[in-house]
């Protein structure tokens, strides 16, 4: 194979999650429940808040895409390593290689703006409440999703370009469960020094930014609740924020973990990313939605429609 001939590289080898022959049977179990749960869980949400106009609010609507982007994040990945655990065959095309490494850019990246989204939205209604409406106007909403999902296409398609114009050695052993960008880009022979740049530089504006407005919103959610403190008061705010915060937390700390690292790769870096691919698109649902008041009154109302139907 010519090292400066990329046409000749036609698949790449994953090596997977580094489990032992014996335990692939439970692990692929336990995947398998996790990504059937992550599935059902988004869906369940975007459904519920659909069908319910009692949840057509901003809050709510920021939640929808969300539950999208986590249902489409985990599904980028999570199939072909689960098909790779079942069939022992652990090729990927170079084709889809490059598509998978797009869309999981693509939807992580959304993840990102949507949280800051919803961390601001919070904000406004309790540092804001009188002018909440007025200022979580539907076209505002739809505007920030829209330049959301437009940035997020852009930074993938500028990544995946900037890759895919890299030439590859004959070396095609991907020490990871998923075409990921860090790993790719290691694979090169070619001069990465303009992908590294645009990381770090784009990584500072599109990932610390929006952190910077979740801390931020929080930070001031914060002070404003503490000037009249109430021990109901307390509890619920701290109870919303603490849940949103630890999310925050677990995505953009594992995120550091492996795209800021100054470590070799690792099985500290493929837990990390099962972390942010796997657990935490399962775990947004529960945290974000099954314990509001009003998402279970949605789901009560839709399952007493439901029993009504069926009775019928």
């Amino acid at each position: 194979m010519r090292p400066e001939n990329q046409s000749s590289m036609c698949e790449f080898l994953l090596l997977g999650l580094p489990i032992r022959p014996g335990q692939q049977g439970v692990f692929f179990t336990l995947f398998l429940g996790m990504y059937l749960t992550t599935v059902l869980g988004n869906l369940l949400i975007i459904l519920l808040i659909r069908m319910d106009p009692r949840l057509h609010t901003p809050m709510y609507f920021f939640l929808s895409h969300l539950a999208f982007s986590d249902f489409s994040l985990s599904s980028v990945t999570v199939p072909k390593m689960l098909m790779d655990m079942h069939t022992r065959q652990q090729s990927v095309p170079f084709v889809g290689c490059i598509s998978q490494l797009y869309f999981f850019i693509l939807f992580g990246g959304l993840d990102n703006f949507l949280l800051s989204m919803m961390a601001y939205d919070r904000y406004v209604a309790i540092c804001h409440p009188l002018h909440y409406n007025t200022i979580m106007r539907e076209g505002l909403c739809t505007l920030l999703v829209a330049a959301s999902w437009i940035i997020s296409c852009s930074s993938a398609l500028l990544h995946t370009v900037l890759l895919v114009r890299l030439s590859f050695c004959a070396n095609n052993v991907i020490t990871h469960f998923f075409c990921d960008l860090t790993v790719l880009l290691k694979l090169s022979c070619s001069d990465i020094s303009l992908n590294e740049l645009i990381i770090l530089t784009e990584g500072g504006m599109l990932l610390f930014l929006p952190l910077a407005i979740v801390l931020g919103s929080y930070i001031r959610i914060g002070t404003i609740i503490l000037r009249v403190p109430t021990t109901k008061r307390l509890l619920k705010a701290f109870s919303t924020c603490g849940s949103h915060l630890l999310v925050v937390s677990l995505y953009y700390g594992t995120l550091a973990v492996v795209y800021f690292s100054s470590s070799s790769w690792d099985s500290k870096n493929i837990i990390a990313s099962v972390m942010y691919t796997v657990v935490t698109p399962m775990l947004n649902p529960f945290i974000y939605s099954l314990r509001n008041r009003d998402v279970k009154q949605a789901l009560e109302y839709l399952s007493t429609g439901l029993k009504k139907l069926v009775c019928q």
